[in-house]
């Protein structure tokens, strides 16, 4: 089981140094799968190294204490201050919907709905629908559906960096051109924002922060994940649906802190089990099977990247948030998340800003259009689709 134990997690470290090493362009997802992919094809791991390594049943339980995670995360308040973000990233989703859809024909309808969560968003979405698809038989598609979630990376990082680019150029010479004129559009903004936060109230989490240790934590996930899966079984609904939905409710509510299982130092174990529910369906692939997932996979992103480009960037379709960089910008934050949205937004800044109140005053600008949209896809949006997507599968 050591063993076992070691290989696994010994290749997603390899992927995270990697990933480290070269500033995220190599993205650690894509290496590690990659190479269970290889240890697969060659020989070297066993199919069933995440039963021998025991990780099978914590990865069942992990999605739950995942997306209530998640639910948690999510800041209602900025969304519904961003609510023309919310509506662009709803709108990019959609197309990206929509462009599979229409290649079903050429990649297979199972391809197509096991790969559209994916595409909108990121491991929580991939787990329920490779899971799904193992369990109904379909062993390539839930191997198609990994892949793409290895590669979406890649993907959607080139457009997305070059489009924040640019809003950052334009961006930059818009506060130089006032600050000329005398006016400090950082400086007025940081007051405006500071007279709107002395209203806020103290979240009951904040009072009794002291009591939320890491067993209180835990207790508490489980606690609502028990509620998730009761609801799921009255209603039919998935129960990672309602882990997200009971997540963002007590959240909102300041009953629980946000990102809870980051608070109780336990994140990044169930994370890891999460990752772990995938391997299993990249154990199926065969060697005859690479040129075809290759073909569906290049088709997945191609009708992906080209459904956004026509409906955002040359319809019209982006002045509903004034802008073409920012309308791709949001499109390909789904195939991101957070902190890969993040991590492009200080990039940019870091790149075409000479003082640190320019590099401010940019990232303020393009945090929200990148950084929410990665919250309104990534972490909800998509695993609400998931939830409904697996039970057609």
């Amino acid at each position: 089981m050591y063993l076992f134990l070691l290989i696994t997690l010994g290749l997603f470290a390899i992927g995270d140094i990697l990933g480290i090493a070269t500033k995220a362009k190599l993205s650690s997802v894509f290496v590690a799968l990659m190479l269970f992919l290889v240890g697969f094809l060659t020989g070297i791991i066993p199919a069933d190294i995440i039963d021998q390594a025991n990780l099978t049943g914590i990865g069942k339980m992990s999605t739950a204490f995942v997306v209530f995670n998640m639910g948690t995360s999510v800041n209602l308040s900025e969304m519904k201050k961003e609510w023309k973000v919310v509506v662009m990233s709803l709108l990019a989703m959609a197309v990206t919907m929509l462009s599979i859809l229409i290649i079903s024909p050429f990649i297979g309808i199972q391809a197509a709905l096991v790969s559209i969560p994916i595409v909108n968003g990121g491991i929580v979405a991939t787990q329920i629908m490779t899971e799904a698809a193992l369990t109904k038989g379909y062993a390539i598609a839930a191997a198609l559906g990994t892949i793409v979630f290895a590669v979406q990376k890649f993907v959607g990082t080139i457009p997305a960096s070059r489009c924040g680019l640019s809003e950052a150029k334009l961006l930059v010479e818009d506060y130089r051109l006032n600050k000329s004129k005398g006016i400090d559009l950082m400086n007025s903004e940081v007051a405006l924002s500071a007279t709107t936060e002395k209203t806020k109230k103290v979240p009951f989490y904040s009072k009794y922060e002291k009591y939320f240790t890491g067993y209180v934590t835990l207790g508490v996930v489980a606690l609502f994940a028990y509620i998730a899966s009761l609801i799921g079984n009255i209603t039919g609904i998935s129960l990672s649906i309602w882990c997200l939905i009971l997540g963002m409710t007590v959240n909102q509510l300041g009953f629980v802190p946000p990102k809870i299982l980051d608070k109780g130092k336990s994140s990044g174990l169930f994370m890891v089990a999460t990752f772990c529910t995938l391997i299993p369906s990249l154990a199926k692939i065969s060697i005859s099977d690479l040129m075809s997932l290759s073909i569906q996979t290049a088709a997945i992103f191609a009708a992906a990247l080209i459904g956004c480009y026509l409906t955002l960037y040359l319809l019209p379709t982006w002045k509903f948030i004034g802008s073409k960089n920012l309308a791709i910008g949001i499109a390909m934050s789904q195939l991101l998340g957070f902190p890969a949205t993040f991590l492009i937004v200080n990039e940019v800044a870091t790149a075409v800003t000479e003082t640190e109140e320019e590099k401010d005053y940019v990232v303020k600008k393009l945090t929200p259009a990148f950084v929410v949209s990665g919250f309104v896809s990534v972490t909800t949006i998509s695993i609400l689709i998931a939830g409904i997507f697996a039970k057609f599968v």
